[in-house]
């Protein structure tokens, strides 16, 4: 993958230099599990290396200085720029333990972030890019989450995100959580922060649950049960297919 640098001023690419070529050697490990196990077979042509507000102003208009398509991936290299952003999920809820977490997010936790744009390229997931069809998209998304966490982090890593997003789950499950898994980012309307993400806590625990509840632990059974319900034409939502329709409400 191509390394491009998108920065308004020279200070900004040195400043960021370091931590983009370390981010860049971790992900090529990464890359390397996702070809050897999770059928990674095309790679998107580069990572744009950009500051949060081109990345959210000029290369597009989603609040999140991470995403992906087909051919590059978009990033925010700056930890401090996501600390704030992510502590801006709190929307004045008072939940120390989160706020503590986010306001020490570490340059793993991001890299983590990358990983999971990386993810997303997997030939394992049904939808291309480009598709209209927007059928069991919580899986995916959880899906991203899940890997680069369970095979990047350490066991303490995991879980205090793990128990940070549970946090937020709960204090927001009553305002956002009324809707079906399947509605997938139908409140990204809503424009807060917190609405735009939960509808991505909630299909990380989903996917956490399918994982190591009902699968003991075996990443590639889950995947063959989604790619069956596909084989068998989508005949009902994936959570129905799942069991899971009522799972985290």
């Amino acid at each position: 993958m191509k390394q491009i640098y998108a920065f308004e001023r020279e200070e900004e690419f040195v400043k960021y230099r370091d931590v983009t070529q370390r981010f860049g050697e971790k992900l090529s490990e990464y890359q390397a599990i996702l070809e050897q196990q999770y059928g990674l077979t095309e790679l998107p042509k580069g990572i744009l290396w950009t500051s949060e507000e081109l990345a959210t102003t000029v290369f597009s208009n989603i609040p999140i200085p991470a995403y992906t398509n087909k051919d590059l991936i978009y990033m925010s290299p700056d930890v401090k720029s996501w600390r704030r952003i992510l502590l801006s999920q709190l929307d004045g809820k008072d939940l120390p333990d989160v706020q503590e977490f986010y306001e020490n997010y570490s340059e793993n936790q991001v890299f983590i972030i990358l990983a999971h744009e990386l993810t997303h390229h997997s030939d394992l997931f049904l939808d291309e890019f480009d598709d209209e069809s927007e059928n069991g998209i919580w899986f995916e998304e959880g899906m991203c989450f899940y890997l680069p966490r369970k095979i990047l982090l350490s066991e303490k890593e995991f879980n205090e995100i793990t128990n940070t997003e549970i946090q937020l789950f709960e204090a927001f499950k009553d305002k956002y959580g009324k809707h079906s898994l399947e509605d997938f980012g139908s409140l990204s309307y809503q424009g807060s922060l917190s609405s735009i993400m939960f509808d991505y806590w909630r299909s990380y625990l989903s996917v956490k649950y399918l994982v190591e509840e009902r699968a003991n632990n075996n990443v590639k059974q889950v995947f063959n049960t989604y790619h069956q319900w596909d084989r068998e034409g989508r005949k009902v939502p994936l959570t129905e297919y799942f069991g899971i329709e009522s799972l985290l409400k």
